[in-house]
């Protein structure tokens, strides 16, 4: 039982730097279509009280010959299963990127309903607000057929298509966010379901030269305080050294200031 344990936690999770005495664990939350490796280095770049998970949904890198999660229940059902007793055992913070803000929302929401565990802050970037009229429009643009109308999916989500220059791996990519996108349109949040707000802070970054996100919504759905940042840089402004260092020292004070 424990090797199948630590063999779904291998699956799931990549963690590049274990800390095991690490006071609070950031579960982190790629973009559509994206691996783990980027943001599975902060582990290396963060101090010993955080220890850093990177989220690997079903159908990307490792996991490429598994089919991908369904549907939104699916992939929370899966992420609460293997790391429920991680997320018991000591504080967690949630960062996610553009689909990964709404994958790790999706996560926390059921956390918080059915165990009662909540984050000690929710970090959301590139992303609107789950009950903003912004989100509903982004989830009722139908999903494009064929590979060659992609870009419209990654308007939507946020995916890497245009970096990528192998046609073989464009091909990959767009056939991955176009399945994400359907299981990023079957996760319908409404508020109204939602029987009392986080209690946690909310910080929402974007980048400057990317597209406009509605964040207001946030302020309605956490009793935390809500902050607003905006760095340089496109949709990726994450990736750049200068932003990535703002994030890291960001995250640790959010994260040491929480009452762990």
């Amino acid at each position: 039982v424990l090797f199948c344990f630590f063999k779904e936690m291998e699956k799931l999770i990549n963690c590049v730097q274990k800390k095991p005495n690490a006071l609070c664990r950031l579960i982190c939350f790629p973009w559509a279509g994206g691996g783990t490796s980027q943001l599975a280095q902060w582990g290396r770049l963060f101090n010993d009280s955080i220890e850093v998970f990177c989220i690997r949904p079903s159908g990307r890198e490792t996991r490429l010959g598994e089919p991908f999660p369904k549907d939104m229940a699916s992939f929370v059902k899966e992420v609460t299963s293997v790391l429920l007793e991680e997320l018991k055992e000591k504080p967690f913070a949630f960062i996610g990127h553009s689909l990964g803000t709404y994958m790790s929302f999706a996560v926390a929401l059921h956390l918080k309903e059915k165990y009662g565990l909540e984050p000690v802050h929710l970090f959301m970037s590139s992303a609107h607000a789950p009950n903003s009229a912004a989100y509903l429009a982004l989830r009722s643009t139908p999903v494009p057929d064929r590979n060659s109308d992609l870009l419209a999916c990654v308007e939507m989500l946020g995916g890497i298509f245009e970096l990528l220059p192998d046609e073989d791996i464009r091909r990959n990519v767009a056939l991955t966010i176009r399945r994400e996108a359907n299981v990023f349109k079957m996760f319908l949040f409404e508020k109204a379901d939602m029987s009392t707000p986080f209690s946690c802070d909310v910080t929402c970054f974007r980048g400057s030269d990317d597209k406009i996100y509605y964040v207001q919504g946030w302020q309605e759905l956490s009793n935390g305080d809500t902050s607003f940042y905006e760095l340089p840089g496109d949709h990726f402004y994450l990736l750049e050294p200068s932003n990535e260092s703002f994030l890291i020292k960001y995250i640790t004070t959010c994260i040491e200031n929480a009452e762990l």
